[in-house]
Order: structure tokens, then C-alpha cells, then sequence
């Protein structure tokens, strides 16, 4: 029996374009588009994009500057539930920020980062408080609120917004990569 080349690589390229294709559209239309026409749909988000990898959405958004982040976070994941086929969704938000609000933020870094390591979440405000008064600037307005997975900062100079969204349980850093944690 002798086997013909050319049926066989058709019929291999037609069946991989099958495939990839089937599963390249149920990437889109079953878990991509339903995600991001949630998070477009919740008040405040001007713009969602997601990214499909093969344990994780990464939501990229955009929030109007008056936006509640922590509100804007739950429901979205609250909502998103069904469409998520137990990947884990994790929310970006990527709002233009401004040089004040990055030199802000950066001045409040280190201490917010050690009220996070030492689980002292109620210094964080007074942080953001301090790293305002250091810089002088009377219309810098920050909040800080958590929930049982996250805290959320939210900056604004009345013009530009800066959103931070922080995991309360983060990994663990070791010095070798085969530490075992």
C-alpha cells in the first residue's frame, strides 16, 4: 500500500486548521468577549481587554477617575464567575497615571509595602497620609480599602488617577528558585 502525499497533508492541514481554529474561536466567543462585555458593562470602566492564557485572565481596565475600585473588583468577579471555566481572573487596572501620583506612590512605597509584610493594614492610610504631607500638595486625595483577598488604593491629583490593587496573601520570596516555601 502505498500512501499519497499529497491527500495526506491535506488532510492533516485542513484537521489542524480545524482544531485551531475551534479552539481559537471558543477562546474568543466563550471566555474572552463574555469577560470583557461584563467589565465594560459595571459603572466606572471606560475600557476592558482580556488576555487568555492557559491557567489565568489577565482583565486589563480603565476606570473613570471617581470610580470605588474595590466595588468595581467584586463585581466583576462576582459576575465573571460563570464565564471563567476555572481559570483565575486577575485584574489590572491601567489607568494613565501622572509624574506627581508615580512620585507620590513612590514615596508611599516602602511603607505601605511593610504594613502589607507585617499584616498592619491599618497603617496604610496614614502612609499615603504622610508621603502627601512630605510632598506639600493639598489636592492629592488617597483612599485604602481592603477585602478578605486584596488591598485597593486608589490616588488622585483631580486630574489623573492612579489605582493600585494589592494581594493580601503574596508569594513567597526565597533566595534560591528550587526553595521550597
Amino acid at each position: 500500500m502505498k500512501i499519497r502525499m499529497k491527500p495526506l497533508a491535506v488532510t492533516l492541514v485542513v484537521s489542524m486548521a480545524v482544531l485551531f481554529g475551534g479552539w481559537f474561536l471558543y477562546q474568543n466567543v466563550a471566555i474572552q468577549s463574555p469577560v470583557e462585555q461584563i467589565a465594560k458593562d459595571v459603572s466606572h470602566v471606560s475600557q476592558a481587554k482580556a488576555n487568555i492564557t492557559s491557567d489565568k485572565i489577565q482583565l486589563s481596565i480603565q476606570v473613570q477617575p471617581d470610580a470605588n475600585i474595590r466595588q468595581v473588583v467584586e463585581r466583576i468577579q462576582q459576575e465573571s464567575k460563570s464565564a471563567l471555566s476555572n481559570k483565575k481572573l486577575e485584574i489590572v487596572v491601567t489607568n494613565p497615571s501622572s509624574q506627581a501620583l508615580d512620585d507620590w506612590w513612590s514615596k508611599a512605597l516602602f511603607p505601605v509595602a511593610q504594613a502589607m509584610e507585617n499584616k498592619q493594614y491599618t497603617e496604610i492610610p496614614k502612609a499615603l497620609e504622610q508621603a502627601s504631607a512630605s510632598m506639600n500638595q493639598d489636592q492629592f486625595k488617597a483612599n485604602a480599602e481592603m477585602d478578605e483577598h486584596n488591598v485597593y488604593i486608589s490616588l488622585t491629583d483631580g486630574t489623573a488617577s492612579k489605582y493600585i490593587i494589592l494581594p493580601r496573601q503574596g508569594q513567597s520570596v526565597g533566595v534560591w528558585p528550587n526553595e521550597n516555601a
